[in-house]
């Protein structure tokens, strides 16, 4: 089965990261693409620039849009995750599907260089996601006592027992029977 998928992010690399060592990261990613570099990656959209490596500022900029198959998921991990020992600090790569259906669905990839980096960018991500929703609607103190509450979620998750963390993550991904599924809207 063959599915668009567009791929959005910026990595601030560690200094003195090298172009090599970004394309040696992405190489299953490549690997996956027929290309022997990021220069070759070549978006459907033309007025995205692919994948280019910055030097003045150590950074990677992500943004095609491609037509992959099952196995690119697996390429896309590895890479994300090599790439993300080469990092400053953890971050979100955006990965959008786009189903023959019409139905669009977003996902996360967060990397970085260790957990802990890894787990920031997902507290920072959530703040900000969480921040956009209730200024909408709240003034500045009202969304601030609830960023201090997610804050403190973060923070409690971080340091609960591992045993805790576990056993919460086995149940966080058990699913119902396929049968026994109901749709919410």
């Amino acid at each position: 089965m063959r599915l668009e998928v567009h791929l959005h992010g910026y990595v601030e690399l560690c200094e003195g990261v090298s172009r090599r060592q970004v394309e040696n990261a992405l190489r299953p990613l490549f690997d996956y693409l027929d290309v022997e570099n990021m220069s070759e990656v070549r978006s459907l959209e033309e007025h995205q620039p692919g994948i280019a490596y910055h030097q003045r500022d150590f950074s990677v900029e992500i943004c095609c849009t491609l037509d992959v198959g099952n196995s690119f998921f697996g390429a896309l991990e590895r890479s994300m995750t090599t790439l993300g020992q080469l990092a400053e600090q953890g971050t979100a790569i955006e990965v959008i599907l786009y189903h023959e259906d019409g139905r669009d669905e977003t996902q996360l990839i967060f990397i970085g260089p260790t957990p802990d980096a890894i787990y920031d960018a997902q507290r920072r991500r959530m703040v900000e996601d969480v921040s956009a929703l209730l200024r909408r609607q709240f003034n500045d103190a009202s969304t601030n006592e609830v960023i201090a509450l997610v804050n403190e979620l973060f923070r409690r998750e971080r340091n609960r027992p591992a045993a805790a963390q576990e056993e919460n993550d086995e149940f966080a991904n058990m699913q119902p029977p396929a049968n026994e599924r109901h749709r919410l809207h």
